[in-house]
């Protein structure tokens, strides 16, 4: 999950963050690091260009991005139906 964060980190220009100040389990977006719908695309973008996953469903959103975990597990989940 370090690359994951790392990642998000580059693709949200978030400079003054380091991926050990993002919990795994941290909520992105409100009280958590904050994120808000601008990142929220910036995201769906990381997943296009660095995993080729596109969000199926513009509804899950909130779910897969609720926490890097739940990124990951969504990478992972769909990855595997790509190959």
């Amino acid at each position: 999950m370090s690359d994951l964060k790392t990642q998000i980190i580059a693709q949200l220009n978030l400079q003054d963050t380091k991926p050990e100040d993002i919990g795994d389990d941290q909520p992105l977006f409100v009280d958590g690091l904050g994120l808000d719908s601008i990142d929220a695309l910036e995201l769906i973008v990381l997943l296009q260009q660095q995993y080729r996953i596109k969000l199926s469903n513009a509804e899950d959103g909130p779910k897969v991005f609720y926490s890097v975990r739940t990124m990951a597990e969504y990478i992972t989940a769909h990855q595997v139906q790509n190959n």
